[in-house]
C-alpha cells in the first residue's frame, strides 16, 4: 500500500505493515528529549509519587537552555534541580551548550525515520532529518519516559512543494511567514511535508526552520525527506546513518490530504506584523516601522547560517542610533564556529551586541527582554503579545536578513534593497 513518509515512520513505530490517517495507535519512541523548563522541575516529583524510573536512560535527552545562564536564585535552583535529575537518572546530558532543537541535531541523535517526542512545542524541528518528531506537555512525557510509549492519532499530510530558485535575500523564515499568512495557525491533525527543487537546495540549518515553525501552523509537526545533504549533516555530528534513507519518503502515488505548489522566485521577504505569526504579509507592506530592538536569537533564527545572513547585510554597516542589535546565537559550537570565519566579528563591529547561547528573550527568559511601547523586529518563532516582556510592547517577525536591515536604518526595510547596494 503507498504511503506518505510520516505513514512510514508511525507504522515501523507501531509495528505494523502500515497505517492510515485517523487510525489512533500506541507507538513505540526511539528518543524523548525535555528541557530545564518543562523537564525535571515539572515530572521529577511525578515520577517519585508514581515510585517509577525511566523506562530507557540511553533514549532520553535532557537540555539545559532556558534558564541559562541562572539569573537569579530561581532559575539557579532549577538549573541545579535538572543537573541532579539528569546524573541520577543516569540520562545524557547537554548543560548551557545551546538550544535544544539545535543542540539535539549537533549531536546526531535524531537519524531518518525515527519517532521522537520532545517537551517543548517546536520539537518538529527534528523532522528536518527525515524523522516524525512531535512536542508534548509535561503530563504526556511523564508517562512516555515510564513507558516509553505515546498514543496517537495517524495524522494526515499536506504536501508543500516548493521548485525553482530563492531569490537573494529570501529565506525558510521567510517562506514560513508566507505560509502561516496562506494557511492560519489552525492546521491540527497535518503533518506538513515540505518538498521540491527550492526545499532539497536549502542547508541543514534553513530546513530546521521549516519543520520548528510547523507549530506555528498549528500542525503536528513538520517533516523534509532525508537526502545526500542529511546524511552529510550527521556524518559531522559523529553519528553517520547506517541505514537506507531510500525507504525514507513518500511514495509517488501517496494519499496527501492536500498539495499546495509554489514558485520559489515569486517568494519575497516576509514580516509578521503583532501579535500572531499568520499576521505576515511582504515586507513593503511594513516598510518604515520605526524598531527600538532588533534581536537575532532562538531556534528558528539564530543558527550558524542565520548569522551568516545576518552579516552579509550588516558587513561595513552601523547598527543606527537609537535602535539596539542583540544577537544570542543558538549554540556554543556555533557562536565558536562563526567566531572562527570572522562571522561574529563582522556582527559585532557593526555595533551588535552578543548574548549567551539560550531561549532567552524568545521566551521572556534573562536579557533582552521589552518595555512598555517598545517595538522589536525579531527571528524568532513567536510575537504573541507578551511573550518578550511587556503585554504593550509590539514584535515583529522575519529573518535574519530583515532583522539586520531594520537594525541598520531603525526600521523596517527591504533586506534586498542593501543585499544590493552592496556595504
Amino acid at each position: 500500500m503507498s504511503a506518505t513518509l510520516a505513514e512510514k515512520i508511525l507504522a515501523r513505530a507501531c509495528g505494523q505493515a502500515s497505517v492510515r490517517a485517523g487510525e489512533i495507535l500506541t507507538a513505540r519512541l526511539d528518543l524523548l528529549m525535555m528541557h530545564d523548563s518543562g523537564g525535571p522541575r515539572r515530572v521529577a516529583s511525578r515520577l517519585e509519587k508514581l515510585g517509577a524510573s525511566v523506562w530507557d536512560p540511553d533514549k532520553i535527552v535532557v537540555v539545559s537552555d532556558h534558564f541559562v545562564p541562572a539569573v537569579d536564585m530561581e532559575s539557579a535552583d532549577i538549573l541545579a534541580l535538572t543537573r541532579n535529575w539528569a546524573r541520577k537518572a543516569g540520562v545524557t546530558h547537554y548543560d548551557m551548550l545551546g538550544i535544544c532543537h539545535v543542540v539535539l541535531q549537533e549531536h546526531g541523535h535524531v537519524q531518518p525515520g525515527m519517532f521522537c517526542v520532545g517537551g517543548d512545542s517546536h520539537s518538529p524541528s527534528g523532522g528536518a532529518f527525515g524523522a516524525f518528531m512531535v512536542g508534548m506537555g509535561a503530563t504526556d512525557i511523564t508517562g512516555a519516559l515510564v513507558t516509553g510509549e505515546v498514543w496517537l492519532r495517524v495524522p494526515q499530510t499536506t504536501r508543500i512543494q516548493i521548485d525553482g530558485q530563492l531569490a537573494d535575500g529570501v529565506s525558510a523564515k521567510d517562506i514560513m511567514l508566507m505560509l502561516c499568512a496562506q494557511h492560519g495557525m489552525g492546521n491540527e491533525g497535518r503533518v506538513f511535508e515540505y518538498g521540491g527543487s527550492a526545499v532539497q537546495a536549502l542547508p541543514m540549518h534553513e530546513r530546521l526552520t521549516l519543520c520548528n515553525m510547523a507549530a506555528e501552523l498549528g500542525a503536528e509537526t513538520g517533516i523534509v525527506e532525508p537526502d545526500a545533504i542529511t546524511l552529510a549533516a550527521l556524518e559531522a555530528a559523529g553519528k553517520p546513518f547506517s541505514g537506507d534513507i531510500a525507504q525514507w519518503r513518500s511514495d509517488p502515488d501517496a494519499a496527501y490530504a492536500a498539495v499546495h505548489r509554489y514558485d520559489a522566485a515569486a517568494i519575497a521577504p516576509y514580516v509578521a506584523a503583532p501579535h500572531s505569526p499568520a499576521n505576515s504579509r511582504p515586507v513593503a507592506e511594513h516598510a518604515g516601522v520605526r524598531v527600538d530592538q532588533a534581536y537575532i536569537g532562538a531556534c528558528t533564527g539564530a543558527k550558524l547560517e542565520d548569522l551568516r545572513m545576518a552579516a552579509r547585510v550588516l558587513a561595513g554597516r552601523k547598527v543606527a542610533r537609537g535602535t539596539r542589535l542583540l544577537i544570542a546565537p543558538a549554540s556554543v559550537a556555533m557562536t565558536a564556529q562563526a567566531a572562527a570565519e570572522g562571522t561574529l566579528a563582522t556582527l559585532t563591529e557593526a555595533g551588535a551586541i552578543l548574548l549567551p547561547s539560550g531561549c532567552g528573550a524568545c521566551a521572556g527568559m534573562g536579557a533582552g527582554m521589552l518595555s512598555a511601547g517598545e517595538v522589536c523586529i525579531s527571528t524568532t518563532a513567536r510575537n504573541f503579545k507578551g511573550r518578550m516582556g511587556s503585554a504593550q510592547a509590539e514584535v515583529y517577525l522575519a529573518s535574519p536578513y530583515s532583522v539586520a536591515a531594520a537594525a541598520v536604518t531603525g526600521h523596517i526595510t527591504d533586506p534586498r534593497q542593501l543585499l544590493g547596494e552592496g556595504a
